[in-house]
């Protein structure tokens, strides 16, 4: 905020002297050098590419044993410094902190796809993504407090998932219910991060990470319901007459029920049953996905239920943003709709017309919508 747009609400008569002399007295106490510190910045990053382009340059030269030895000692030296003065950093920036413990998990990260290549070893992903979930997640649960370790610890939930899934099944597995079962749960298993991180925000002193972590389930489970619909748009889940997928789906949806009931309980209240229902509602959407399959109408209906339902639920819980989401997925999957129940519009220049006057009419009635029915504020979800 600058001191001129501070004198135009003077000027608008939206707030009066002393409070703009406040507000001017304010922001020149806590003003940021900004520019310095991009001087620094620059400075900063010209070192470190300076010395990745020597380290690359001569990497053959590095024997495999010291440059393990080299990443070894920056992990353990960033876990240290991380236990000894976590509450010293965390006083000064909580982001500081953040930054600290995201750069030690990506390190640990690599540091298996290093080890792979010093001894010229070979494994599924979803091995090496296993072992440092196993071993770096709980530093990022203990420590996280925001957006970034949120996001890798559920990230590396659902990339181990579906490595997981992409690997080979073991020999006579392949197409049976009991895998069908067990792999449908490995990929709903991030979704039951919701309920303890839904129970975790009311009794840690770092409610931003469980809010993250538990809305970043909430966005998995409703994008893989998204996903599972479309799919069937097309026919892209292909019945099998081992009924291996349907006990798949229906095991995508009770895992859904199973974390809806678990944040509704763990969190009472308006925000907690609104997020509790969506999350009901995607484990509903996977196993209606089933039987619309290669079924436009059908599909597209499956779709838009479960988005009027989370436009539903924002309104209660007073969710802005995720209203306009759910306003902004229904109108583009109308647009998309038309486009396959009339493919033809796109052959000749009459059709490219009506397409254009198609999707603006959408835009125009999502933006309507959005603005008479929208919640007035932001609630806290």
């Amino acid at each position: 905020m600058n001191a001129r747009k501070i004198a135009e609400w003077h000027a608008a008569g939206l707030i009066d002297a002393a409070t703009r002399d406040a507000l001017i007295a304010y922001e020149a106490a806590h003003t940021r050098p900004l520019l310095l510190w991009a001087v620094w910045g620059i400075g900063a990053l010209a070192i470190g590419l300076g010395i990745v382009s020597v380290v690359a340059a001569n990497w053959e030269e590095i024997p495999g044993l010291v440059r393990l030895a080299v990443h070894l000692a920056l992990i353990a030296g960033l876990l240290g410094l991380v236990f000894a003065r976590e509450e010293q950093i965390d006083a000064a920036s909580p982001w500081a902190l953040e930054a600290l413990v995201f750069i030690a998990a990506a390190l640990g990260l690599t540091f298996f796809g290093h080890l792979g290549q010093v001894y010229q070893t070979a494994a599924p992903l979803w091995q090496p993504l296993s072992m440092w979930l196993a071993l770096l997640a709980p530093l990022l649960l203990l420590t996280g407090r925001g957006w970034p370790t949120a996001l890798a610890v559920l990230g590396g939930m659902v990339w181990t998932a579906w490595e997981y899934a992409g690997a080979a099944a073991p020999p006579g597995a392949q197409g049976t219910i009991g895998w069908g079962i067990w792999l449908a749960f490995v990929i709903a298993l991030p979704v039951l991060a919701a309920p303890p991180a839904a129970a975790l925000r009311a009794r840690s002193r770092r409610p931003d990470f469980w809010l993250a972590l538990e809305q970043l389930a909430l966005a998995y489970a409703a994008s893989g319901a998204s996903l599972a619909a479309g799919l069937a748009s097309i026919g892209g889940i292909e019945a099998d007459p081992s009924g291996s997928k349907l006990a798949a789906a229906a095991t995508c949806a009770l895992t859904g029920l199973a974390a809806g009931a678990g944040v509704a309980a763990l969190r009472p209240g308006r925000s907690g049953q609104m997020t509790g229902a969506i999350l009901a509602g995607a484990g509903a959407a996977m196993l209606l996905a089933y039987p619309a399959d290669d079924r436009n109408i059908a599909a597209a209906l499956v779709f838009f239920a479960l988005w009027t339902g989370i436009a539903a639920a924002a309104l209660g819980a007073q969710w802005r943003g995720v209203f306009q989401i759910a306003v902004g997925a229904i109108a583009l999957r109308l647009v998309i709709l038309s486009f396959e129940l009339a493919a033809d519009l796109l052959t000749s220049g009459f059709g490219l017309i009506l397409a254009g006057l198609l999707i603006l009419g959408v835009a125009w009635g999502a933006v309507r919508v959005s603005k008479r029915f929208a919640p007035a504020r932001e609630g806290k979800a």
